[in-house]
């Protein structure tokens, strides 16, 4: 990468974070990406899965065909760097660096509009709505993999707390599969002072809440990994009166639809039993969203092979995290494989989802540099 598109990727990035738009609400973003796609004469299609952008590029003769994903999306997050380029919109900002993302595969599409060494064809899928909102599957559903019928897909995420410029690849499982949890409990409202007369949502909460721990401690493997967060609790309005609806929230992640099983199953079990115990009435309501993420083992070779073509370092020894990543929704697709590329030291209050998190534009080159040498692998393999 030349110092001239290092400068301009790093520009492009700095407008995208300083402009966040929330998931579902990204139009301005696809209209830049489309923009700078116009720039670098790639044609593409827009409007795919709501605000989605696929360009296309095609050199020589080879039948061969890639995927290569970014994320557009923000967060609802309030930002405290204190950059100048901070974010314009208030309680929004890239607390996640899919600003970062989106630079970095324009950047690979203009790599690769101006190398002449491979054959085939590479989509740019510029995807939006990746926070929770199923925007890899409103892509998939909209016709990406019929449109534009690519063999393999590749996607990275920067890593806070990973040395700058290194890409983590992983053999096999590299993110976890995550579900959103409400359990609604329903009780008897009634004064506090008579509560013989009430049925009392506030209490079999806090035995539901102590019963729910045992879940991971006690009926998953310890091999296994697992989370089961409950992380916000909602009753009552008068300190004098004992509420009659409480609502509890959380989230649940594992590598293994096994352990899925395992959890769902014992959450059921401990509301029926909680349900019983304090004559309450608790439904719980579980919505699991994208699956586990999960390399595919050739992929995963020109991963790395890419990783080593940009002199990168490659590390192969980091755990699967617990996040969640929607990319797993391509994967259950097609074959391919997600890395992870370093963003620097972790900072406190910036680390992903952080108020103070910001990409660090020195690993643009890396990132682009290995979305576009991954390509080329991939091309080459078939």
């Amino acid at each position: 990468m030349t110092p001239e598109l290092h400068k301009k990727l790093t520009a492009w990035r700095q407008h995208l974070h300083a402009h966040p738009e929330l998931s579902l609400q990204e139009k301005a973003t696809a209209a830049f990406v489309q923009e700078r796609l116009t720039e670098l004469g790639i044609p593409f299609v827009s409007g795919i899965g709501g605000h989605g952008v696929v360009a296309t590029l095609t050199r020589g003769s080879a039948q061969a065909r890639v995927g290569l994903r970014a994320d557009m999306d923000a967060l609802p997050i309030t930002e405290d760097t204190g950059l100048p380029y901070a974010s314009k919109t208030s309680g929004v900002m890239h607390a996640c660096g899919h600003d970062g993302h989106t630079a970095a595969l324009l950047g690979a599409a203009a790599l690769l509009a101006a190398d002449t060494s491979w054959s085939g064809t590479v989509d740019f899928i510029f995807q939006p709505a990746e926070e929770g909102f199923g925007g890899s599957r409103a892509m998939v559903a909209a016709g990406l993999f019929e449109r534009f019928p690519m063999e393999r897909v590749f996607g990275f995420h920067n890593w806070p707390g990973l040395e700058a410029g290194t890409i983590a690849v992983h053999d096999d499982v590299v993110m976890a599969s995550g579900g959103r949890v409400t359990i609604t409990i329903e009780g008897h409202a009634g004064h506090a002072g008579m509560p013989h007369l009430t049925r009392d949502p506030v209490m079999a909460a806090g035995h539901l809440l102590v019963a729910m721990q045992s879940i991971v401690s006690r009926s998953v493997d310890p091999l296994d990994t697992a989370v089961l967060s409950l992380s916000t609790i909602e009753g009552g309005t008068a300190p004098n009166q004992v509420a009659g609806k409480v609502v509890i929230r959380g989230t649940l992640r594992h590598h293994r639809n096994e352990v899925k099983d395992i959890i769902l199953n014992r959450i059921g079990e401990i509301c029926a039993g909680i349900a019983t115990s304090f004559d309450v009435k608790v439904t719980p309501d579980i919505v699991m969203g994208v699956g586990v993420v999960v390399n595919s083992p050739d992929e995963a070779g020109f991963a790395r092979m890419a990783a080593d073509r940009v002199r990168a370092p490659v590390r192969r020894d980091l755990a699967p995290s617990m996040a969640g990543e929607d990319f797993a929704f391509y994967l259950q697709h097609r074959p391919g494989a997600f890395v992870w590329i370093g963003n620097g030291p972790l900072r406190d209050g910036a680390e992903l989802h952080g108020p103070r998190y910001d990409f660090n534009d020195a690993i643009l080159p890396v990132a682009s540099g290995w979305m576009a040498e991954v390509a080329k692998t991939a091309l080459s393999a078939n």
